[in-house]
């Protein structure tokens, strides 16, 4: 490829094309920036890997928003911030490079960790608040042990899409460390898209003391200032705790105005670990009836749980375990 190709901008192409799950990027692309953890420095321009920047946060810092910008993250070694990023620009594409999209999410080279930090404001390794952002074969960590810091990431913005993309949060998994409130992803976004993702882990037991939830996916309302789960959608995903109590669950509406308009869980897998302590009382927890909208799981495999979701509080199942009879394929509200 060379200089004015449809992909890249820069003059002598890229190894790879770009994926974002359902194909390749249509038509010219913004400006594209590169993020090398190992050789970069954020001191560079980040305009090609000889020049690579050190960090996401300088790339998010450095790149245009509303341009359908790129920025590529290296598979090679996990990239350390030392603060949050507040991902506030737009239309913004971040590839992980490590070979061809990944479907499930599992086993991401290109690595994004936050460590322990010290301001208050730090509540996620990313808080994303843009709109049409896309993050694709990204690996998220989060070993926060901050009070603040409950989510790996914090998703705020506007038909944001996750790809590929895995969440893993190896802090606050019990009650005393607000264990209860705290989740890999807290989801207040606007038709977020989550497809092929993998949240969680098997191997750290989560939710000792008490009634502690410990949540793969919280949809704590504003918890992002004026942000609500609004047409969230879930898509071939794996949730995977290992739970220590029967409280625990993979996903958490806590409240009876946490979902707006829909909420869908697609062909999504929730697995509790074999050698759990406990299984949980529900894989989707309800606190509460909802008001503003429903809940959603088509065909949903649940491992080691005791319900798919909460009974009589808005959520449909439809295949799986729906009934053997002219009915099966229409969705069948959970009441017992």
């Amino acid at each position: 490829m060379g200089t004015g190709n449809l992909i890249s901008n820069f003059p002598n192409g890229i190894f790879a094309t770009p994926n974002l799950g359902g194909g390749m990027m249509i038509g010219p692309v913004g400006e594209v920036l590169f993020v090398d953890y190992a050789t970069g420095s954020d001191a560079n321009d980040g305009k090609s890997w000889a020049t690579a920047l050190k960090t996401l946060g300088q790339a998010h810092t450095n790149v245009t928003s509303n341009a359908n910008s790129v920025i590529y993250v290296n598979g090679y070694s996990t990239v350390v911030e030392t603060a949050m990023i507040s991902f506030t620009k737009s239309r913004v594409h971040v590839i992980g490079v490590n070979g061809p999209y990944n479907p499930g999410g599992y086993g991401c080279g290109a690595k994004v960790r936050i460590g322990v930090t010290t301001d208050t404001g730090d509540i996620a390794l990313i808080q994303n608040t843009g709109v049409r952002n896309t993050f694709t074969n990204i690996k998220f960590i989060s070993n926060n042990t901050l009070a603040q810091a409950l989510y790996c990431v914090a998703e705020g913005g506007e038909y944001t899409r996750y790809y590929g993309c895995e969440f893993y949060k190896s802090t606050h998994l019990t009650a005393a460390a607000s264990g209860n409130l705290a989740a890999e992803v807290l989801c207040n976004g606007d038709s977020a898209q989550f497809i092929d993702c993998w949240f969680g882990d098997l191997v750290n037991a989560r939710g000792t003391g008490g009634s502690c939830v410990r949540a793969n996916v919280s949809f704590d309302r504003e918890q992002i200032t004026g942000k609500v789960a609004r047409d969230v959608t879930f898509t071939r995903c794996r949730f995977n705790v290992n739970a220590a109590v029967t409280g625990v669950a993979h996903c958490y509406v806590t409240a009876a105005t946490d979902i707006e308009r829909s909420l869908v869980f697609d062909n999504c897998s929730f697995w509790n670990a074999h050698l759990a302590a406990a299984d949980p009382g529900e894989a989707v927890l309800i606190g509460a009836a909802q008001t503003q909208g429903k809940i959603l799981l088509i065909n949903p495999s649940t491992i080691d749980c005791s319900a798919h979701a909460s009974a009589s509080a808005g959520a449909y199942l439809t295949g799986g375990s729906a009934p053997v009879d002219n009915t099966t394929g229409i969705a069948a509200i959970i009441d017992t």
